[in-house]
């Protein structure tokens, strides 16, 4: 029973995460300017907010057969690092290179979110291979975005 709490616990923290990420992405959407040349992000922006939808079906898959709901809403951490982002905003703008970096910093915190929970030794086989294989898949856009990132400076 203590592994069956736990690992809903860390399931719906992961869905948290993963709703954190699709706000970062539709606020970035929102923030790119069209006009500029940032045109070419929409895809990837959308494709990671695709991504991350899929993941939240995949985990709340196996909360729902646990017995349990899935978490909704965003995580306190998100929250604040999204005011913390509005306040920067506010003094250097909303050019490619602020807006990949603050992406860039989105994806290293999903990554280690992952990371922390396959260091979690209750989960099980399958759900442990289903959170390797969606990790595999967000370290690719880290990557992605922060070759992105480094090739504007």
């Amino acid at each position: 029973m203590e592994n069956t709490t736990k690992t809903i616990e860390i399931l719906n923290d992961l869905i948290l995460i993963n709703n954190d990420r699709i706000e970062g992405y539709e606020r970035a959407l929102k923030e790119i300017d069209k006009t500029e040349g940032d045109a070419d992000l929409i895809p990837m922006f959308l494709r990671f907010i695709d991504d991350s939808r899929r993941y939240k079906v995949e985990l709340g898959t196996e909360v729902a057969a646990f017995g349990r709901s899935m978490e909704t809403g965003t995580s306190a951490g998100g929250k604040l690092h999204r005011a913390w982002i509005a306040v920067k905003e506010t003094f250097t703008g909303h050019d490619r290179h602020s807006i990949l970096e603050e992406c860039e910093f989105g994806e290293d915190a999903i990554k280690r979110s992952y990371e922390d929970a396959l260091n979690n030794e209750v989960l099980a086989g399958y759900i442990r291979e289903m959170l390797l294989s969606q990790l595999e898949e967000l370290i690719e856009a880290h990557d992605e975005i922060k070759e992105l990132r480094d090739s504007v400076e």
